[in-house]
């Protein structure tokens, strides 16, 4: 079966060739298989120093100490310890977080559910290019606000929200700032010894990594404290306890290691990939964009097209593997909640896609899918 090209990278990567073989190292008798947290033989050793390089490679990539790197299962589960775990460290007093509506679920439903408990919750609402003002930062920050968390670069839309006003914002007020960048690690250099984030999140399966491990920056200067959420051991600080992957640890080093060295090319490779897509996509169609085309990585691209429902796009389009910028929960569509809050129209919102390029795409296979989607789209309308 010939499969369809491949262009929704912002929803996961494939494990880069390289990050593979190293992670196979790690699993068998005649690897370094060992647990991390064995202290009184060699293949707990081995491990352990496989772990620390690692995490000496991860935080690399953001300019980091190696000590305010801790594994987690995923991006996922680094923004729930992020803001439960400040949350609780607080739960005698009546505080106030903010967030914003275009976050991911993963913030977003993390915060419903502490408002459930009582904690007041204010969700900034972006401008119609999807960036947010720091003006409208400045004007919901309380008394006893604890935590702001602004996600760096949108998952649907690609917009780059400016993190590092927002942080040194938080700092002057005495707020701490917690910045989901699944997105951005890997597609934005982050130097966090300059950008006054608190907490950070962000995984390795969107930048070539295995999926199942994700990291959460805690910063040690000025120290950062959090409750944990899981119990029963003392690994990571006792901020997440639990046997470590190794395997998954190194595969994520090492999807680091490769990104840090890549990303400046393959920057420039995407940039070039997409100018063919719009311009393509352009001659024949009418398109609009969802969100600032200035401020974005050139990696996502949310557009629609006019008049026709973007589930009758996905379907028609079957040599192309891309997705809808709205979500589909039990058989039921639903606008997407980035461009509702962006001031998308519900109908408009309906007939949009995101199409997302990534490593291992050609410009043979971008060709190929202007040609596919000029082919078919205007016998939709």
């Amino acid at each position: 079966m010939k499969l369809p090209i491949y262009l929704d990278y912002a929803s996961t990567t494939p494990v880069d060739t390289s990050v593979y073989k190293k992670m196979l190292c790690y699993l068998k008798y005649s690897g370094i298989f060992g647990n991390p947290a064995s202290k009184s033989h060699i293949y707990g050793w081995q491990a352990e120093n496989a772990v620390e390089k690692s995490r000496r490679s991860i935080a690399n990539l953001i300019c980091a100490d190696t000590r305010e790197i801790i594994f987690t299962s995923g991006a996922t589960e680094s923004n729930n310890l992020a803001i439960k775990g400040i949350a609780c460290l607080n739960k005698e007093k009546k505080i106030h977080i903010i967030s914003g509506k275009t976050e991911h679920y993963s913030v977003l439903d993390t915060c419903y559910a502490l408002q459930s408990k009582g904690i007041e919750l204010s969700l900034l609402k972006p401008q119609k290019n999807g960036i947010i003002l720091p003006q409208q930062l400045k004007k919901e920050l309380r008394k006893n606000t604890v935590l702001v968390s602004l996600m760096h670069v949108n998952n649907e839309t690609g917009i780059i929200q400016d993190i590092e006003l927002f942080g040194k914002i938080c700092r002057s007020s005495g707020i701490l700032f917690h910045v989901d960048a699944t997105q951005s690690i890997g597609k934005i250099a982050i130097d966090l010894r300059k950008i006054p984030v608190d907490l950070m999140s962000f995984n390795a399966h969107k930048i070539y990594g295995p999926k199942g491990i994700g990291v959460l920056f805690i910063r040690r200067r000025p120290p950062i404290y959090l409750k944990a959420q899981m119990h029963g051991g003392g690994q990571e600080n006792s901020f997440r306890p639990g046997t470590l992957p190794v395997h998954q640890i190194v595969g994520m080093g090492e999807a680091c290691r490769l990104i840090q060295k890549k990303m400046h090319e393959e920057n420039k490779k995407i940039e070039k990939l997409r100018k063919i897509l719009i311009n393509g996509i352009q001659e024949k169609n009418k398109i609009i964009f969802n969100g600032d085309q200035e401020n974005n990585v050139p990696h996502i691209l949310n557009i629609s097209f006019p008049g026709i429902d973007s589930r009758l796009i996905l379907s028609s389009l079957k040599d192309l593997a891309i997705s809808t910028g709205s979500a589909c929960t039990s058989g039921d569509f639903h606008e997407s909640h980035v461009l509702q809050s962006m001031g998308v129209s519900r109908l408009l919102s309906s007939n949009s896609i995101r199409i997302s390029l990534g490593r291992f795409n050609s410009e043979e296979e971008i060709r190929f899918a202007v040609n596919h989607i000029n082919n078919i789209i205007p016998n939709l309308n």
